[in-house]
């Protein structure tokens, strides 16, 4: 299965890094090495989440989310979207911006990072709010149930997500957005830029979350009354052949776009990071492009081992990542934070919440064998 589900991985990996070297050298094979592992160490919990997404949807919808989706991930977010930052930056033709960008690669750096601030603050408050949602959604599991418990609570108030996505927007536009490092060596103030794309990235949240939502309410309320119309004795096995199904139709394509924009959402501070290590707009593209397949394989990987069912707890420390990231995001319109530090914190957070998922497999597990025993042990003695 692992070869299966890594194999494109695997072979694209292998010829990637064979065309970095025969046209950059070894310098340029090493550092597209560098910036696959720096967009798997990044990018690892974006698969926790869209393997939580994933599974809601049927086979022809998991091949096109490897399939175009691929494409989208690799070509669009990874190559043409800092090249479209740059043309609406600049105020200049999309032709002219990939003639900046092959031809003069220091200002094509100085051009997206200049766009940082937007970029930032668009992906983090669509990450923030899919963050507090789950935060706020009242489940049967909690991780940190101390703290998910009463915010349950909370989250009965209606659009207490939004507001705190605001509040928190309003924050960082007027805090860490006033004085922005120029390239100039001076400061600039953000504010206005800050706010525009931030209230951007709450809208495509709101609509693509809220239309993906609607046409899944409404995939559901058909199975349930095709149910209730069958016999009795078939509605058992028709129900179950529904959910096995998946999602399909208009639930599962917006479902599909709302994984993108996730996914375009954690590529940001990648493909930012990545002028951290080279400035030329191929040897990224390459670099990232190998890691997003990773992300993609892993996604995949996850769904098909149902790995988020034996381990319950991922989902959560996946999600307090993206909190995590998010507000580190918003952070960096003003301060530099390292990527070594991003990806630490995603990283430590879905460990922990894995090992707890293991700790309560075994409390589960010897649970079950105490009730045995017991239920073995004769009532008369």
């Amino acid at each position: 299965m692992l070869v299966r589900t890594f194999g494109w991985s695997l072979a694209i990996t292998i010829a990637g890094l064979a065309f970095a070297g025969v046209i950059w050298g070894w310098q340029g094979l090493a550092v597209v090495a560098i910036l696959s592992v720096l967009e798997i160490s990044l990018s690892f919990d974006n698969a926790v989440i869209n393997a939580g997404i994933l599974r809601k949807m049927n086979a022809f919808w998991q091949k096109v989310f490897l399939t175009v989706g691929v494409l989208i991930a690799v070509f669009g977010m990874r190559l043409v979207f800092p090249v479209v930052i740059v043309a609406i930056t600049a105020k200049i033709g999309p032709i002219e911006a990939v003639k900046v960008a092959v031809n003069d690669p220091d200002r094509y750096e100085h051009l997206v990072t200049s766009a940082h601030p937007a970029i930032a603050a668009f992906g983090g408050v669509f990450l923030l709010m899919i963050f507090l949602d789950f935060l706020f959604d009242d489940r049967d599991i909690h991780w940190l149930a101390w703290l998910e418990r009463p915010l349950a609570r909370v989250g009965k108030l209606d659009m207490v997500s939004v507001i705190i996505a605001l509040v928190a927007l309003l924050v960082a536009a007027t805090t860490v957005a006033t004085s922005v490092p120029s390239q100039g060596g001076g400061t600039a103030d953000k504010s206005t830029t800050v706010l525009l794309a931030g209230v951007a990235g709450l809208v495509t949240y709101l609509v693509v979350g809220g239309i993906s939502g609607f046409f899944e309410g409404r995939l559901e309320e058909e199975e349930e009354e095709e149910a209730d119309e069958s016999e009795p004795s078939d509605a058992p096995a028709k129900r179950g052949g529904a959910s096995a199904l998946g999602l399909a139709g208009k639930a599962a394509f917006f479902m599909f776009l709302y994984l993108e924009v996730i996914d375009a959402s954690f590529s940001f501070d990648g493909v930012i990071g990545a002028f951290a290590i080279t400035n030329d707009i191929f040897m990224m593209a390459l670099g990232l492009g190998i890691g997003a397949m990773y992300i993609r394989s892993l996604t995949v990987f996850l769904v098909r081992k149902g790995t988020l069912d034996d381990y319950v707890y991922l989902e959560h420390g996946a999600h307090y990542a993206i909190g995590a990231l998010a507000v580190i995001l918003l952070v960096t319109i003003e301060y530099e934070v390292n990527e070594v530090i991003t990806g630490l914190v995603g990283v430590v957070l879905i460990l922990a919440s894995f090992l707890s998922s293991v700790v309560r497999n075994r409390r589960l597990g010897e649970g079950s064998e105490q009730l045995e025993k017991q239920a073995e042990i004769p009532s008369g003695v």
